[in-house]
């Protein structure tokens, strides 16, 4: 934050700046779920729903599960939240207390860290690297476990490396929070953002001792919308209901009418075909990259982002790289102390999210730049 708020100062100098560091769609939201939000807000739909969010929702929620990956999921199940960002807070804050520990991987989405701390929660992070595809395995889970453990938290695709999570991984790594007391807390917020790995959710493992948090943010393209969805056993969703009543009362209304045709089949060819344009992405800046020296040994399944070894020939860390980048080069990365602390001084995360022009002019800064240093 503090590189993109750097950022934003030198283009207001009027200086050009290739944006590689935010994990935001440039596409805008499609017009479909645009057009529902303009008529929810002309009908007067500006009231509180209930706040596990509208029934309607819910079930059009439960039937995109049933329909896009044979699951069943019972509507009542289901909790609609301010963005990811929401269900996250409720369902640490539902299944844990001050002093428990939560296992995590390192590199993993820093807002993981920071909530468990606000909430005197220790994470516990467990260094993963290209060998695992930067996702815990179950031995690794195993070796790792302390006492006071009370979760384990993945993300398939994955922030910010873009792997995907196997689903015998998956599977192994569920059942041993079943064995050990412990919930299982699975981050689809990329899910429909995949590309070699089938699009999956670890639903299809039942509903004991799991918890799915997803977003209309990436794949949908709703960020500014701010809505998300969490998915958990019958009995814990109505404890994050009431929650949800203290903490924010709802969701916004009108965002949650639009999300109505977000999950509409007629909507389904625009996205896919956003997912195609960040595959295409991808094939494009992951060799030129390579070319320049990145190490990126395991190419992303899915979401928009490379996490990238920074080439042997330079010696500075990645935070005193980016912040180089951007003053001398114009271009934004987001540095690898965001996701931890295991070689965090040695890698960048990239975000494609950009169209091709950007990152070819990135790309070519870049090399202009390190041929500097």
């Amino acid at each position: 934050m503090r590189l993109l708020g750097r950022a934003a100062e030198l283009e207001a100098q009027g200086r050009s700046i290739v944006h590689l560091e935010v994990g935001e769609p440039d596409f805008p939201t499609p017009e479909p779920i645009v057009e529902a939000g303009r008529r929810a807000l002309a009908d007067g739909r500006t009231r509180y729903t209930p706040a596990r969010g509208l029934a309607a929702l819910r079930e059009d929620l439960a039937g995109y599960y049933a329909g896009r990956y044979g699951v069943p999921v019972d509507p009542a199940c289901i909790l609609v939240t301010p963005g990811a960002s929401g269900a996250l807070q409720l369902v640490f804050q539902a299944v844990l207390e001050p002093g428990d520990r939560v296992l995590l991987c390192d590199p993993s989405y820093p807002c993981y860290r920071q909530v468990l701390r606000l909430l005197s929660v220790e994470p516990v992070a467990v260094p993963v690297g290209p060998q695992t595809s930067y996702q815990l395995t179950v031995d690794l889970a195993a070796e790792a476990w302390v006492p006071g453990v009370r979760a384990v938290v993945v993300a398939s695709p994955s922030n910010p490396t873009g792997s995907s999570l196997d689903p015998a991984v998956m599977a192994g790594l569920h059942g041993l929070c079943r064995e050990r007391g412990a919930a299982f807390i699975v981050d689809e917020i990329y899910q429909g953002l995949t590309y070699e790995a089938p699009d999956r959710t670890a639903l299809t493992l039942g509903s004991e001792d799991l918890y799915v948090i997803n977003s209309f943010s990436k794949y949908f393209g709703m960020t500014g919308w701010r809505l998300g969805w969490l998915v958990g056993p019958a009995d814990a969703v109505s404890v994050m209901d009431r929650m949800a009543q203290n903490l924010f009362l709802a969701a916004n209304t009108p965002a949650q009418y639009a999300a109505r045709a977000a999950l509409a089949p007629a909507t389904r060819p625009i996205l896919d075909g956003r997912a195609l344009a960040f595959r295409q992405r991808r094939d494009r800046l992951l060799p030129a990259l390579r070319e320049l020296g990145f190490g990126i040994p395991v190419a992303p399944t899915g979401a928009f982002y490379l996490y990238a070894r920074l080439p042997e020939r330079v010696t500075l860390d990645s935070m005193t790289l980016a912040s180089r980048l951007l003053e001398e080069a114009g271009v934004a990365l987001t540095p690898g102390h965001d996701f931890g602390f295991h070689a965090a001084d040695r890698h960048v995360r990239f975000a494609y999210t950009r169209e091709a022009a950007d990152l070819d002019e990135g790309v070519r800064r870049i090399g202009d730049a390190l041929a500097r240093l």
